[in-house]
């Protein structure tokens, strides 16, 4: 990567202010830089900082006018070239989920035209740490501008707010729509093909987001990538009914992740999920249907098959009462060698704290990967993007103490009919969905439940295409599998232009 020798340009709005509080503008910091790629020689802009959002005030019935009400950390991506016109050049708005997780995942890890070297699952880097450029960054087809939602990253609620007022999934919602509203107004971008990415509780802030562009504003959208997607929480969350749900979706992963630690010799990964997928859906179904009128012949048939599915003994999987939860299931698979699995990724391991803990005290596959990217990043925006901002940079949000589901009060989160909704209003929306065999977050099984329930027609499930990785929550987290990832979200952003 090389910066040009210009000096960093700050841009801003025309912000009145005043003596007692002066009152909040845009700053974002301009640079100039070339990535080598594998289609050639990239030069563009990079633009960071913060971007203010307001807020009509209304008192007694009276407007008062826009009133600044949070200040939104950004990091934009523009193609340097007098060749094509901006209105034809797609944009891609791209954030991560949480909720309380900034966009460094998908930015450094994927998308942007640098990247952290974060190693591979089983043999990560150890710090100091580096940066690289991308020769895959999906830069080459779409420009990018990578969000911070309220209390991660950079991103503030402005001085005499109250974060917490953003903490929930309307108000949440509602500032990432003004945001995109926002910049395709200023950056003259309503006429460009246009495209939404979202990881894990970000594919339910991209739906959301999606719908309420359209229902408010009329923009639609050439795409959306929903990356680990997390749409209905009913069929994956063991809180809800007897989690019968959740206990079907899980088992084809804990499958791969049982094969993953050699407790499936002889036999290819494909096989194992093939019979995991085919049990779940049918004698598993029954079985946990059944509850106390299942013979204890047929039980016994059921915890053998488990046993030997899941890699747990079948006196844990009795006591469990034929239903593993995710979390524990972590801390089991592999206690006789005082060891636990990822729950983001279950192919990365880490040490078991007590020998008879009943759950994990912290996600090895979450310990492995931070140190990395909160370096890289804090570095990235200071020393190569000429950030001035003193903030610390909140990777995770210690801010968030409560998200609010106000919205789904006494039922599950669900966001699917958001999903229905765009896809009857547009008939050109494509989607992209991505899928981790090794995944306990989001498991790709409920996933994939999910789609074969949208209420819409052929022609709309015709619009959305599948990709499957041999990696958890993070398809980026190896380089093979990052490649991969980083050619087919570029392949399909061209594609889902030009139709």
């Amino acid at each position: 990567m090389s910066v040009s020798a210009d000096q960093p340009t700050p841009t801003s709005d025309r912000a009145a202010s005043s003596p007692e509080r002066p009152e909040p503008r845009d700053l974002l910091v301009e640079t100039r830089h070339t990535v080598q790629t594998t289609e050639g020689e990239l030069s563009y802009t990079a633009r960071t900082g913060r971007v203010v959002l307001r807020e009509e005030e209304f008192k007694d019935d009276v407007f008062e006018g826009w009133k600044p009400r949070a200040e939104l950390a950004v990091t934009a991506y523009t193609l340097d070239t007098d060749e094509v016109d901006r209105r034809s050049r797609p944009i891609t708005f791209v954030f991560n989920g949480g909720p309380g997780s900034s966009s460094v995942w998908l930015h450094l890890g994927v998308m942007g035209p640098r990247i952290v070297d974060a190693g591979e699952a089983d043999a990560p880097t150890p710090p100091p740490y580096a940066l690289l450029d991308n020769p895959h960054t999906p830069l080459r087809a779409t420009d990018l501008v990578f969000i911070d939602p309220m209390s991660t990253g950079q991103s503030r609620v402005v001085e005499g707010g109250k974060a917490k007022d953003y903490h929930g999934f309307g108000k949440d919602v509602e500032q990432v729509t003004e945001l995109i509203r926002l910049w395709c107004t200023r950056e003259d971008r309503w006429m460009s093909p246009k495209f939404i990415a979202g990881e894990s509780y970000g594919t339910t802030r991209a739906v959301a987001v999606a719908e309420r562009l359209f229902s408010t504003f009329g923009m639609q959208l050439n795409g959306l990538v929903l990356i680990s997607s997390v749409l209905d929480f009913g069929a994956q969350d063991f809180r809800y009914l007897r989690h019968d749900e959740a206990c079907q979706s899980f088992l084809p992963t804990y499958a791969a992740i049982a094969h993953y630690h050699g407790k499936h010799s002889g036999r290819s990964l494909r096989e194992v999920l093939a019979e995991a997928e085919e049990y779940a859906g049918t004698t598993y179904r029954w079985a946990l249907g059944r509850g106390h009128r299942l013979a204890a012949e047929e039980r016994a048939e059921v915890l053998a098959t488990l046993a030997r599915l899941t890699g747990l003994s079948e006196d844990y999987l009795d006591r469990s009462d034929l239903r593993p939860e995710h979390w524990r299931f972590c801390t089991e698979l592999l206690r006789s060698e005082g060891r636990t699995v990822g729950r983001i990724d279950g192919r990365i391991t880490g040490v078991l704290h007590s020998g008879i803990a009943e759950g994990m005290d912290a996600d090895p596959s979450i310990d492995m990967i931070m140190g990395p990217y909160a370096a890289a990043i804090h570095h990235y925006l200071r020393g190569e993007l000429s950030s001035d901002l003193d903030l610390p940079y909140a990777v995770f949000s210690d801010a968030i103490q409560h998200w609010s589901y106000s919205e789904f009060e006494a039922r599950p989160i669900n966001v699917t009919d958001r999903l229905e909704r765009v896809l009857r209003a547009n008939p050109h929306l494509r989607v992209r969905i991505e899928y981790g065999y090794y995944d306990l977050a989001t498991p790709y099984g409920a996933a994939e439940d999910m789609v074969a329930h949208l209420r819409v027609p052929e022609q709309a499930l015709d619009r959305i295409e599948h990709a499957y990785f041999e990696t958890g929550h993070m398809p980026y987290v190896g380089e093979a599998t990052r490649i991969e990832e980083a050619e087919g979200i570029t392949d399909f952003v061209r594609r889902a232009s030009a139709s």
